[in-house]
């Protein structure tokens, strides 16, 4: 007992070295996104306001070619004028920007070694919720420590995934390594709890299904955020160059903001991310009952998790029957998607810190 006491303790300190470095990593990565960003060089960026001259609505003449044949043998050449309609309000017709390296080489270079160093950084912490399991033989998230470090590996490792896809996502890597420091800094100081077995309540094989898709959807969830949240950044310097005669935006915010995909793309993106991930949030809303009655005798019992991630699950149904149904689409559809993700980090940071209920028992 004592020799299997030590080795998981040994696991456990191998856990917390491999967090500690991930974070060093993340900072280097942080460093990279930044560099990439500045050296996209803005004189290099292919321009958004020259896709938006044109208003919603307008039409734009062009020719084309048409042979016809003429009696007697050969052909004539004639051109008549072909008419292009530019989108409706709410679905522009703006290409993606080039990205957060701006089309240069030198951007990019850096662009590719934060990804790399995100890779790296994201093995590790991959590792250090792995050993974390191993030292206890155990679930890794049996109280708001393990479940905070395992939320944003689950992150980080789904942007890797998309990448490796090819989807061209790397515009969410500055911020999603940001967050990933900032929960990680906070886990390591505020949130950590020894390694040690769980509570009664808590040994159970409903800890593995419940718990592991609340983690997969909220990393997920977050990385809808994002892009929600840099699509209200966009459509406001979208609607801006759309009006020539109002405020232009500033060279740092264009510098920027030009680099994104275009308003519709980001709107489009969160709205999959989300509509896809909210059956798995339903789920873990009722496998949450099921373990409840198994644990406490009752499906539902009005405790302050419960309610909360029903209020979670509310919003959301809302914005994705909004988005369906109503037809909402740009700043009201991304206003509610962003209520929607605050009620969920209340649902984790806030009940789990501040309001008792049955769900306090896993600690903080």
């Amino acid at each position: 007992m004592n020799l299997a006491a030590a080795a998981n303790e040994n696991l456990a300190n191998i856990s917390n070295v491999l967090i500690y470095s991930a974070m060093a990593v993340y900072t280097l990565a942080f460093i990279a996104y930044i560099t990439e960003w500045v050296f996209g060089s803005r004189s290099k960026v292919g321009r958004t306001a020259a896709a938006l001259a044109p208003t919603a609505g307008t039409e734009k003449a062009s020719t084309v070619t048409v042979q016809v044949k003429q009696q007697g043998g050969g052909t004539a050449v004639l051109e008549r004028p072909k008419v292009v309609t530019r989108s409706a309000p709410g679905s522009r017709d703006v290409p993606d920007g080039p990205g957060a390296a701006g089309g240069t080489e030198k951007g990019d270079l850096y662009g590719r070694i934060a990804v790399s160093l995100t890779v790296l950084a994201a093995l590790l912490h991959v590792g250090g919720v792995l050993t974390r399991a191993l030292s206890v033989e155990r679930a890794p998230w049996g109280n708001m420590y393990e479940f905070s470090i395992t939320l944003s590996m689950v992150a980080v490792v789904a942007y890797v995934v998309l990448l490796a896809s090819g989807k061209n996502v790397r515009w969410i890597g500055l911020p999603l390594v940001t967050t990933a420091l900032l929960d990680l800094g906070l886990a390591v100081s505020v949130l950590y709890t020894d390694s040690d077995q769980l509570v009664p309540a808590l040994d159970s094989y409903w800890l593995w299904i419940h718990v592991s898709c609340a983690i997969v959807s909220g990393a997920v969830l977050y990385l809808g955020a994002v892009a929600t949240l840099l699509f209200l950044f966009r459509d406001r310097y979208e609607t801006k160059l759309e009006n020539p005669d109002g405020k232009q935006p500033g060279a740092f915010a264009t510098s920027i903001l030009e680099r994104l995909p275009s308003a519709a793309s980001l709107d489009k993106f969160a709205y999959r991310i989300n509509a896809t991930v909210f059956p798995l949030w339903t789920f873990t809303l009722i496998a949450g009952a099921i373990w409840a009655e198994k644990a406490w005798g009752r499906y539902w019992g009005w405790d302050p998790k419960e309610v909360w991630t029903f209020i979670t699950w509310v919003a959301y149904a809302c914005y994705l029957h909004a988005r369906a149904t109503a037809g909402w689409k740009g700043r009201k559809a991304a206003y509610l998607a962003l209520i929607a993700f605050a009620c969920f980090l209340f649902n984790y940071y806030g009940v789990n810190m501040f309001v008792t209920g049955k769900h306090s028992y896993a600690g903080v």
